[in-house]
């Protein structure tokens, strides 16, 4: 599956380009503002230039070649900057060009009434509002976002989903939604519009993937204002560093007190510039992992929410299971042969479209042979199964053979003045028992066994629930079972609870008691029944699929309907905070390394004692201030892929994954400087600038 979202790519050279012209765009001081530790790093840029202008007038308080090289690299620093910012917002906005690609202004067929044959007047589908009733025709494009209310017809979705099978939409149930810019194919459809010109998904899809008005998550709001408080800290105490050098100097008669320059560069390699740098866009390439995942995340707080979810509620059919039961064993009667259960079994599936017939017919196929038959040489009527009945068959002469659960047997047989043999009854309930479905197959009067229908649990999933529970995530399958189905499945798949025969208040009441424990919940759905649990959620993810009062109860939307897209959700939410930590914890280790290079070389000139701390034999103190001032400006540059990309999810627990950040981002934030600052002393040295 592809969806027209994927298709933008991260480094793609227009992106490129575009993002080096917004870099240049964001230097405005109100932008600046916006980000504390890079605010401080534009004034210090602006100080440093106004320096080097002093130095060009001949009254420069260091050489004009050192500040200008001091000043150039501090600006690279916020231009870095903004270019991450910028390449990750320029992602979100290429996709939301290419959504308003697929929507047009079509002439809508509006109807005086909710049927077919009612009056119709031609407007623009910018002209309808919420109430209005359309006709769609096949090959006619829906002009927005509604609800079936009559009809059934084929619907092609992949200008949203990218899905090229089309999908069926119908009035009633959990398929009536449908999406404005995408086509009908066959037959008819009246909708009833959902949403006004502007409030449709398609408008809240482009709104959602406009990186730029992106709101900042809790998190990361009160991550900026620890890096904030760790520029004032560091900021304070550089100002008292000038009046402390001037002091010593003054007192010991030798040395000459730092200049400004050496402070401005000081200060700026000591705050946490890095994540400073980066943290917007490690938040906003996070929703954009969710639009390349087909899912539509309504705010960065859903994204960060699903990376601390507690709790995964899990619908058994279609995300634990295949969804399709198939037939799996033939158990006769006492009396009965096989094969003559798996013939009528055959002959009463024939006409079965159903996954579960179509099972029963390759069953008997492979077991006995029973193959190419003419059915239609027999006259045989077929009995379609019914909710009243709850059972199908065929009559052939004089033969009446039905299958159907076990109760509407027990009912139809005692119409017939007969009844299921006790030990007919014990198997069925012997294979309800184990998580499977039992059918009965009677001919006649006489019963003639149980077919065995099982739920296949998707294969891998065992693993995947593995995963979550080694990662303090626990699983609750959610089912319409009965308890002893329910505990088979649950058993089979290796969740770690179950909610058997599961109402949208038994949903609630769980949720709310899960959420009482402190504890983050997340769940799918897509039914109209789904909608209180999805509201009262922490991490909602709605299938496209589903009903508009399901997706407008969610804070995620998944464009594929793909049930197990919730396990996904959650790995991409704790890879954008497991990026985020490993970032913070590599930005801070950067500021120790630092310190050990710049301290020493910046106060050499006031105690030259000091330079028996220039453990990295650095060339000059002025080579290694601008070593710094330039390593502090290109380490952006080469986290940003890792920023956009994130940290490689990993299935570990907090205490692990927190050694882990530790050794790899801890000692290698405090490594990489050392080696980064002297490799570019080196170069200065070699170019003549040290």
């Amino acid at each position: 599956m592809t969806s027209h979202t994927h298709a933008v790519r991260s480094f793609d050279r227009n992106l490129i380009l575009k993002a080096i012209a917004d870099s240049f765009r964001k230097l405005s001081p109100r932008q600046q503002f916006r980000n504390p530790v890079m605010f401080v790093v534009f004034v210090c840029s602006v100080l440093t230039t106004l320096l080097w202008g002093q130095a060009l007038s001949g009254h420069g308080e260091a050489p004009t070649g050192f500040i200008f090289w001091v000043t150039v690299w501090l600006w690279f620093t916020l231009l870095f900057a903004n270019f991450a910012e910028a390449l990750a917002e320029g992602r979100g906005k290429a996709q939301a060009a290419a959504l308003r690609g697929t929507r047009k202004d079509v002439i809508a067929k509006k109807l005086a009434a909710p049927q077919r044959d009612a009056a119709v007047s031609f407007v623009p589908s910018s002209e309808l509002r919420t109430g209005d009733h359309v006709l769609v025709d096949a090959g006619e494009q829906l002009p927005g976002d509604g609800e079936v209310v009559v009809g059934a017809a084929s619907v092609d979705e992949s200008a949203i989903t990218g899905e090229s099978a089309p999908v069926i939409r119908e009035s009633g149930g959990d398929r009536s939604a449908v999406t404005g810019g995408t086509r009908v194919l066959s037959d008819w459809l009246v909708v009833r519009i959902t949403a006004n010109p502007g409030e449709s998904f398609l408008d809240r899809m482009i709104a959602m993937v406009e990186g730029a008005a992106r709101r900042k998550t809790p998190n990361e709001i009160a991550l900026t204002i620890m890096l904030a408080k760790f520029t004032l800290i560091f900021l304070l105490a550089c100002a008292t560093l000038l009046p402390y050098s001037i002091y010593s100097v003054q007192a010991s008669g030798h040395g000459n007190p730092i200049t400004l320059t050496v402070l401005i560069a000081l200060l700026v390699c000591l705050i946490p510039t890095t994540i400073g740098a980066l943290l917007s866009a490690i938040g906003i390439a996070g929703m954009d992992r969710m639009i390349r995942a087909n899912v539509i995340a309504t705010s960065g707080r859903a994204v960060e929410a699903a990376g601390d979810v507690d709790v995964l509620l899990l619908d058994k059919t279609g995300t634990i299971t295949l969804g399709n039961r198939q037939a799996v064993a033939f158990m006769p009667a006492p009396g009965v042969e096989e094969a003559i259960l798996a013939d009528a079994a055959q002959l009463a599936s024939l006409a079965d479209e159903t996954p579960e017939g179509r099972s029963v017919v390759v069953l008997a196929k492979e077991r006995f042979g029973l193959r190419e038959r003419h059915i239609e040489d027999t006259h045989a009527v077929f009995v379609p199964f019914t909710a009243q009945t709850r059972m199908s068959g065929v009559d052939v002469g004089e033969r009446r053979i039905r299958k159907g659960a076990l109760d509407a047997v027990e009912r139809y047989l005692d119409a017939a003045g007969s009844h299921l043999p006790p030990l007919v009854k014990r198997m069925a309930e012997d294979v309800a028992r184990r998580g499977a479905t039992p059918l009965i197959v009677v001919e006649g009067s006489t019963a003639l066994g149980v077919i065995e229908l099982k739920d296949i649990v998707k294969g891998g999933i065992r693993e995947r629930f593995a995963e979550m529970r080694r990662m303090g995530i626990k699983t609750i399958m959610i089912t319409g079972d009965n308890p002893l189905t329910a505990a088979a499945i649950a058993a089979e798949a290796g969740v770690d609870d179950f909610l058997a025969e599961a109402t949208p208040e038994a949903k609630l009441k769980l949720i709310r008691k899960i959420q009482a424990e402190n504890r983050l919940v997340a769940m799918c759905g897509d039914g109209t029944n789904d909608a209180p649990a999805l509201a009262q959620a922490d991490v909602a993810v709605a299938m496209n699929t589903g009903t508009q009062a399901a997706k407008e109860a969610g804070n995620m939307v998944d464009l594929d309907s793909n049930p197990t897209k919730l396990i996904e959700v959650v790995e991409i939410g704790k890879q954008m905070l497991i990026t985020r930590g490993a970032l913070t914890t590599f930005s801070i280790a950067n500021d120790i390394a630092k310190y050990f290079a710049i301290i020493p070389a910046a106060f050499a000139t006031t105690y030259p004692a000091l330079n028996a701390l220039n453990v990295m034999k650095l060339a000059t103190p002025q080579s290694a201030i601008l070593s710094a001032v330039i390593f502090n400006a290109l380490i952006i540059v080469f986290l940003i892929p890792l920023a956009l990309k994130g940290v490689k999810y990993r299935a570990l627990g907090a205490g692990a994954l927190l050694r882990r950040n530790l050794l790899v981002y801890g000692l290698g934030g405090i490594a990489v400087p050392f080696l980064g600052i002297k490799l570019i002393d080196l170069i200065l040295v070699l170019l003549g600038l040290a």
